[in-house]
C-alpha cells in the first residue's frame, strides 16, 4: 500500500486569520471568564503605564507656572507624586495577577487542546495511520503545541497590552499636538512598512521550519526504530548522510528566518531614535516660533505652555515606538504558532471513522421458552441486538462466527484494484488460511473483515448480517487477532495480557497465558507476571513477545481468531508448543491463518491460494496437493513465497 507522506499531506495552507480565529474561539470556550479578567488587568497596566507622560506634562507646568508660591508649587508635586504612587499601585497589582491567571489559562488551553487532538486520533481511520509518519504526528505534540503555548502564554497579551497602550497613547498626544502627532504617525508608518517587508520574509522561512522540525523528527523516530537493521546492514553511513540532508534543510530555513527576525529590531530601534531627534526638532521649532527668548524677556505664555508637551512628546514617542516593536516582535511567534495551528486543525478536521452501524454485540442468555434474551451478566454466549427500522422489532441472533465474502473487490487508492471478486465462507468452527507472495491480498481480506477498511463492491457477512450494520466496536470485540508485529505497551506482562480483555481476571490471565504456552517463560522471569516491560517490550525476546501477543488473543475468548503470521518470530521448537496451544484456542472458533509456513496449515478446512488479489485456487491441503496446483508448486518447494 503507497504511503503518504505527512509533509505532503498536511501542506495545505489556511487563511491564518481563520485559523487565528478558530484558535480565539478555542480558547475562549476554554477559559472565557479568566480572560476577560485578564484582559481587564491589560488594560489598567496600558493605562498606567501611559499616565507617566501625563504626569510628566502635570509636573512641567507646575513647575514653570508663573504667580504660584513656593509652597503651593511643593504642595501641588507632593499631590502628583501621591495619585501616581495610588496609580502605579493598581498596576503593579495587574501586572502581578494576569501573568499568574494567564499561565493557568495556557495550561488549561494546551491540556484540552492535547486532549482534543489525541481524541481526534482515536477516531481516525487506520488508513491515516498508514498515510502519515509516526514521528511527524508527535511533533504536533511537541513542538507545535508548545508554538501555540508561546502565543498564548506571551504573544497574545503582548499584542493586547501593546495596541492599548498604542491607542491611548495615541489618544493622548492627539489632546496635547495635532502637529507632533502627525509627525510620530509618519514614522510609525514608515515602521510598519519595514516590519511588513521583514516579516514577510521571516514569515515564509518560519512556517517552512515548522514543516522541516516534523520531517526531522519523523526521520529520527523512523532511525531509531529500525537501529538493529541499520547496524545490521552496515548502513551507518548513509544513514548519517541523509539525516545531515533533513539537518541541512532545518538549518537553512531556521537560519533564514532567525536573520530576518533579528535585523528587525535593530531597524525598528533606530527609526525610533530618528523619530525622538524628529519629535526634539519639530518641538523645539514650534517653542521658538511661540515666543522663546530667555536672554531678554523671558518665557512667553504659549512657551510655558509647549515646553511641558515637547518633554511629554520625547516620552510619548519613546513609549510608541517601542511598543509598536513589541507587537512587531511578536509576528515571529504568532506566525510559528499559525502554522502549527494549521497542521493540528487540520487533523482535527479529518474525516473520522464512519460507523453506519445500528446492530450491537450484548451478552445473552436463553429464557425458559428457549429465547435468545438479553442480559445484564455476563453468560458467556453472546447475541447480536438487531433492532429492524422498518417494523421497529428487535431480534437477537446468536453469536455463532460466520464469516462470509461474496465478490469482493477493494481498492487502497481509487482506481488501483487490489482485489478482485474475492469470495469465501467461513463456517462457525473451521479453519480458513490465506497462502500467496507478499502482496497477495492475504492480509487485505482480514482488514476487510475487521472493518479497518471498507470494501469497494461485494457482501460482507457475519452470521449473515452484513457487517455494515454492525457497529464497528461491536464487530471487532468478537473478533482476536494476532498481528505480525507485535506491540506490547509500557507495563507489567499481567497488565499487557489483560489488555485483550480488561474485565479478566488474574486465574483468566494465567489460564489464557498457559493456552499459548507463553506462561512457562513468564513464571521463570524474577518478578514473573508482574515484570515490566518497557520500549515495545525490548527486554523479551521476539518469540516471547510474539507468545504474550497470543496470550492477549487467548484472553480475549473471541468466537474469531486472526492469526496474521501469528508464529512468524517463533524458532521451530516454539512453534511446534505454540501450534498445540493455538489448535487448543482455535476449538470451536473460526479461524483465518495467514502463514507463510505451509507447515502450520496442513489442518486447515479450507486453505485459499492468492496471486495479485485474485484467488487462484482453493480447498483441503490433500486435495490441493492432489490438484498439483500453485498451491503443490508452492509446498514442494517448485516455486517460493516471497
Amino acid at each position: 500500500m503507497p504511503k503518504v507522506n505527512i509533509r505532503n499531506n498536511m501542506q495545505t495552507s489556511m487563511n491564518p486569520a481563520i485559523t487565528l480565529k478558530r484558535l480565539l474561539k478555542v480558547l475562549f470556550a476554554v477559559s472565557g471568564k479568566k480572560l476577560i479578567f485578564v484582559g481587564i488587568c491589560l488594560i489598567i497596566s496600558a493605562i498606567v503605564t501611559s499616565g507617566a507622560s501625563i504626569y510628566i506634562i502635570n509636573m512641567l507646568q507646575t513647575l514653570l507656572a508663573s504667580g504660584k508660591a513656593e509652597d503651593e508649587i511643593i504642595k501641588s508635586l507632593i499631590i502628583g507624586v501621591g495619585v501616581m504612587g495610588v496609580v502605579y499601585f493598581f498596576g503593579i497589582c495587574a501586572n502581578v495577577i494576569y501573568p499568574r491567571i494567564m499561565a493557568i489559562v495556557t495550561q488549561d488551553f494546551l491540556a484540552d487542546l492535547r486532549e482534543k487532538l489525541f481524541n481526534k486520533m482515536q477516531d481516525l481511520p487506520i488508513k491515516f495511520f498508514d498515510n502519515h509518519q509516526r514521528g511527524d504526528l508527535m511533533s504536533m505534540y511537541t513542538n507545535d503545541v508548545d508554538a501555540i503555548r508561546q502565543l498564548v502564554s506571551q504573544s497574545l497579551p503582548q499584542v493586547f497590552l501593546s495596541s492599548i497602550m498604542v491607542l491611548v497613547i495615541f489618544l493622548v498626544m492627539l489632546y496635547y499636538s495635532l502637529w507632533l502627532t502627525l509627525i510620530v504617525l509618519a514614522c510609525v508608518v514608515l515602521m510598519l512598512v519595514v516590519v511588513k517587508a521583514v516579516s514577510k520574509k521571516s514569515a515564509k522561512y518560519f512556517v517552512k521550519q515548522q514543516k522541516s522540525i516534523g520531517a526531522i523528527e519523523g526521520f529520527i523516530e523512523e532511525m531509531i526504530h529500525g537501529q538493529k537493521v541499520i547496524k545490521v546492514f552496515n548502513h551507518e553511513e548513509e544513514t548519517k548522510e541523509k539525516f545531515d540532508k533533513f539537518n541541512e534543510d532545518y538549518f537553512v530555513n531556521s537560519s533564514k528566518a532567525n536573520t530576518y527576525a533579528n535585523i528587525l529590531m535593530p531597524m525598528l530601534g533606530n527609526l525610533g531614535n530618528i523619530m525622538y531627534v524628529l519629535v526634539a526638532f519639530a518641538g523645539s521649532v514650534m517653542i521658538v516660533k511661540n515666543g522663546l527668548n530667555v536672554g531678554l524677556n523671558g518665557l512667553s505664555r504659549e512657551a510655558i505652555t509647549l515646553i511641558p508637551i515637547v518633554v511629554g512628546f520625547l516620552t510619548m514617542g519613546r513609549q510608541f515606538s517601542v511598543q509598536v516593536s513589541q507587537v512587531s516582535q511578536q509576528i515571529n511567534a504568532v506566525i510559528m504558532a499559525l502554522a502549527g495551528a494549521e497542521r493540528i486543525f487540520k487533523v482535527m478536521d479529518e474525516e473520522p471513522e464512519h460507523d453506519e452501524g445500528y446492530v450491537t454485540l450484548v451478552n445473552a442468555k436463553l429464557d425458559e421458552n428457549g429465547e435468545i434474551v438479553e442480559t445484564e451478566e455476563r453468560t458467556g454466549m453472546w447475541a447480536w441486538k438487531h433492532p429492524h427500522k422498518a417494523d421497529g422489532t428487535i431480534t437477537y441472533q446468536k453469536l455463532e462466527g460466520d464469516i462470509e465474502m461474496v465478490d469482493v473487490d477493494f481498492a487502497y487508492v481509487e482506481g488501483k484494484t487490489v482485489l478482485f471478486d474475492v469470495s469465501l465462507h467461513a463456517h462457525p468452527g473451521e479453519k480458513y488460511a490465506f497462502v500467496g507472495a507478499t502482496g497477495a491480498g492475504k492480509t487485505t481480506i482480514t482488514n476487510l473483515i475487521n472493518r479497518f477498511y471498507d470494501i469497494e463492491d461485494g457482501k460482507v457477512r457475519y452470521d449473515g448480517i452484513n457487517i455494515n450494520k454492525i457497529k464497528k466496536p461491536d464487530l471487532r470485540r468478537s473478533l482476536g487477532m494476532v498481528l505480525q508485529d507485535t506491540n506490547l505497551f509500557t507495563g507489567t506482562i499481567l497488565e499487557n495480557i489483560r489488555y485483550g480483555r480488561l474485565d479478566a481476571t488474574d486465574e483468566e490471565v494465567y489460564e489464557a497465558a498457559k493456552i499459548a504456552n507463553a506462561d512457562d517463560f513468564i513464571t521463570r522471569l524474577p518478578d514473573g507476571y508482574n515484570t515490566m516491560l518497557v520500549n515495545n517490550g525490548s527486554n523479551l525476546s521476539q518469540g516471547q513477545r510474539q507468545l504474550i501477543s497470543i496470550a492477549r488473543a487467548a484472553v480475549a475468548n473471541t468466537p474469531v481468531m486472526i492469526l496474521d503470521e501469528a508464529t512468524s518470530s517463533i524458532d521451530t521448537r516454539t512453534e511446534a508448543i505454540v501450534q498445540r496451544g493455538t489448535d487448543q484456542l482455535m476449538k470451536g472458533r473460526t479461524v483465518f491463518v495467514i502463514a507463510h509456513r505451509l507447515s502450520t496449515i496442513r489442518n486447515s478446512d479450507t486453505i485459499m491460494v492468492l496471486d495479485h488479489g485474485k484467488v487462484v485456487e482453493r480447498g483441503t491441503h490433500d486435495e490441493l496437493l492432489e490438484n498439483k496446483g500453485p498451491y503443490y508448486k508452492l509446498y514442494t518447494g517448485a516455486v517460493e513465497l516471497d
